[in-house]
């Protein structure tokens, strides 16, 4: 029987692996000789001293923090979950670069899209304050002490940021799929240096877009200098040759019409020259015999053989006299919706107030959080960025207005878009609105605004669409140190007493807290189906309709260990000391082994 491992996905280890694959030659009694590599990559190895770079105080540090495991865990909350047995959403708490660490095996390839709001670095804003050693041991004491504004008299204004987000960043890219795409919003304080750091994590060549968007429309007359009107959203493919941005759909047609019962449908008049230069330069015949060059300072749009084409499918508007000749543009042809262009004005995304709006009439409370992003922003990257059925992270999610979009888009055309929200529970202020209404943290105004947007979401499609089925459900899940003992080697006193591992379970956790453990060390979807079982008097748990059995009992029978195998799941997992004897135990792997039961892991 093989152990389980207790640490998250191995990074390192998992790059070494790659480029055994590729280059097995420059390895030498398993390390990289660094000199062999030098070599095999030739001339694209830079040598130079003085070369282009961006670094900054922590840097290396911070890309260590990106590649160590971690032994911490993700312990379910049931009680403040929305349809626990069904849906497929999560909501997890706690500190972001853990959660980012512990979801590397289940959710690494599978994100479609990721959003995120990250602090923008005002002088106002948090700055988290990561423990290389044990992140998870301090994170309930940097919630108080450690959770800082970020003051520009610090003198590592700059540096303190970039170790936040560099870390965040380099997991949060693990986790996107092939074709997967992240947009980040970010103002002008560090807009310059986020570009820098996704450069170097994504690659340059991913680079797609610098979205301006118009966060306000008034004019602020006490500005010293200009009235900021907008932000930016940074938009960066995993692997840009892979990403296929979606068309934004088409949501005004009243400039289609026909006039001429054309048999072709609806269509609008668009000319044929524009002011950017083409190479097309030719003379149109017109039916009357006049022929028309193009027009000084113009340029045609189209070529001549497609306008030939189009004078012999009499879609061209002639016109009168020497006015120039328009083309039919028909509803048919473009309404799969259009190209996204980099400028969001707040009619076509939101801005602030839209934001605040929303917040507030859902908790009926003005400026419960400050500045949530509109979901109208939100919904208008998910529909470029992902499908119907794409899961879709949020790492900084605040207020939950990425979830509040994903379920408005689910209801409006019937998706199945998943969502995983990770927010840190900051403590609001004893003196602000939220508090004094009862939300201690921030956490606790994102769960309640799903819960609340949910409802109401339900009760709208029942009433015009009864078929339509939302998840409007979510999983909550609350960041804390592992639950067992032997695998929480931060913590573990070498020389406590051996009967500590008769009963390898931390004091208050549960069966079910385990069996996510395990889950997330093997790198299984957290919303899988789990059923509790009883065989022959002992609790089991068939995760993923039987595919995983976990049976956390001690004195386990031959008896139990046979009903378990008549099962046929295709891996089992028990605890080290939970057969009754060695001789059961031996016996035991043969049984499950008969029954074609493979992988057999122990705890």
């Amino acid at each position: 029987m093989q152990k389980l491992e207790g640490r998250t996905f191995n990074v390192v280890q998992d790059n070494i692996e790659k480029l055994k694959n590729l280059f097995p030659d420059v390895f030498t009694e398993n390390k990289v000789d660094i000199d062999k590599l030098r070599i095999v990559l030739g001339e694209h190895v830079e040598k130079d001293k003085e070369r282009y770079e961006f670094t900054w105080n922590g840097k290396t540090e911070a890309i260590q923090l990106a590649q160590k495991q971690t032994t911490g865990t993700l312990r379910p909350c049931k009680d403040e979950s929305v349809n626990w047995d069904t849906t497929q959403n999560l909501y997890i708490e706690g500190d972001n670069l853990e959660v980012l660490r512990i979801l590397q095996s289940s959710y690494r390839n599978k994100v479609k899209m990721i959003y995120i709001d990250p602090p923008y670095n005002t002088g106002k804003d948090f700055i988290y304050k990561d423990d290389f050693h044990n992140n998870v041991k301090n994170y309930i004491e940097r919630l108080s002490e450690n959770m800082k504004s970020n003051a520009e008299t610090q003198g590592r204004f700059h540096t303190d940021w970039l170790n936040l987000m560099y870390p965040r960043l380099k997991l949060a890219r693990n986790l996107l799929t092939t074709d997967g795409v992240i947009f980040i919003s970010i103002d002008d304080h560090e807009v310059h240096n986020l570009r820098k750091i996704c450069d170097e994590i994504f690659g340059d060549e991913n680079f797609v877009a610098e979205i301006a968007w118009e966060k306000v429309h008034t004019r602020k007359n006490s500005a010293k200098y200009f009235s900021d009107s907008h932000e930016y959203v940074l938009c960066y493919a995993k692997n840009k040759q892979n990403w296929n941005r979606n068309l934004i759909p088409r949501e005004n047609t009243d400039n289609y019409s026909n006039p001429d019962n054309d048999p072709k449908g609806p269509w609008k008049s668009d000319p044929i020259y524009a002011n950017n230069p083409y190479e097309a330069d030719y003379e149109i015949k017109k039916p009357t015999g006049i022929s028309l060059k193009r027009p000084q300072g113009k340029y045609w749009r189209y070529s001549e053989e497609t306008i030939k084409k189009a004078i012999e499918e009499k879609r061209i508007l002639w016109g009168v006299g020497d006015s120039y000749p328009t083309l039919k543009r028909y509803l048919s042809e473009v309404q799969d919706g259009l190209v996204p262009v980099t400028l969001f004005n707040r009619e076509f995304a939101g801005d602030n107030a839209y934001g605040n709006n929303e917040l507030k009439s859902v908790f009926g409370i003005d400026k419960l959080f400050p500045y949530p992003k509109p979901t109208k922003l939100i919904e208008r990257l998910l529909q470029i960025g992902s499908d119907e059925n794409s899961i879709i992270m949020d790492f900084f999610s605040g207020a939950g207005s990425t979830a509040h979009a994903i379920l408005k888009q689910n209801a409006e055309n019937k998706g199945n878009r998943r969502f995983i929200l990770v927010q840190i529970p900051d403590p609001t202020n004893e003196k602000s609105d939220a508090y004094k209404a009862g939300y201690s943290n921030i956490c606790e105004i994102g769960k309640e605004r799903i819960r609340r947007v949910g409802k109401k979401i339900l009760e709208e499609t029942q009433t015009k669409e009864p078929s339509i089925e939302v998840d409007v459900g979510f999983k909550v899940f609350r960041l804390a140190d592992s639950n067992l003992k032997m695998w929480d080697g931060e913590s573990l006193d070498v020389e406590k007493s051996l009967l500590d591992f008769v009963e390898p379970v931390k004091e208050g956790r549960t069966q079910k807290d385990v069996v996510y453990e395990v889950l997330l060390k093997y790198g299984v979807d957290l919303t899988v189906p789990i059923e509790e079982l009883s065989i022959v008097g002992k609790t089991s748990y068939s995760v993923g309709m039987g595919y995983l059995f976990i049976c956390l009992e001690h004195n386990l029978t031959l008896e139990q260990i046979e009903e378990i195998a008549k099962h046929k799941p295709s891996r089992v997992v028990f605890y080290d000391e939970g057969f009754k004897n060695d001789t059961i135990r031996t016996n035991a792997q043969q049984i499950l082994k008969r029954y074609g039961v493979e992988d057999i892991r122990v705890i």
